[in-house]
């Protein structure tokens, strides 16, 4: 039985309906299946004329899923490996910047709990928390133990 034909349009439905995608990710995964007479980027027009695509809900949902677990350069930077920028990511920098201090102690505390003996433990810990993205004022106070903004 010979297998039926998906439209690029009900194909890039079936993504969306899972999860939210960036626009230059949908085209990445749609490009597979494009015939040369199909126009994706028209198709990526009328998703977005249409709201089914959205760039602020996808920026939205993948900082959702990545601020427990992650420090505001990691998530920025992908957010601008999916084509976001401009005043849009200026804005979720802000967002982020106000409770980056209070993540990274959550993260610390999840992975660590207790503060460091010596100083190999204490760079350790660093580290661990400089590859998860965290800024240096973040890593110093979770790595002291202190939970406030004011440093």
């Amino acid at each position: 039985m010979a297998a039926l034909k998906i439209s690029l349009k009900a194909r890039a439905l079936r993504y969306l309906s899972a999860r939210e995608h960036s626009r230059t990710e949908l085209a990445r995964k749609l490009g597979r299946y494009a015939e040369a007479s199909d126009d994706i980027e028209a198709l990526l027009d009328f998703l977005e004329a249409q709201n089914w695509l959205s760039q602020a809900r996808f920026s939205e949902a993948l900082v959702n899923r990545r601020a427990a677990r992650y420090g505001n350069s990691r998530i920025l930077s992908e957010l601008q490996s999916h084509g976001i920028a401009g005043a849009a990511l200026g804005e979720i920098k802000t967002e982020l910047a106000a409770d980056e201090v209070a993540r990274a102690c959550a993260v610390w505390h999840r992975k660590f709990g207790t503060l460091a003996t010596d100083a190999a433990e204490r760079a350790r810990q660093m580290r661990f928390l400089q590859q998860r993205g965290f800024s240096h004022r973040a890593i110093q106070a979770a790595v002291r133990g202190t939970t406030d903004n004011d440093d």
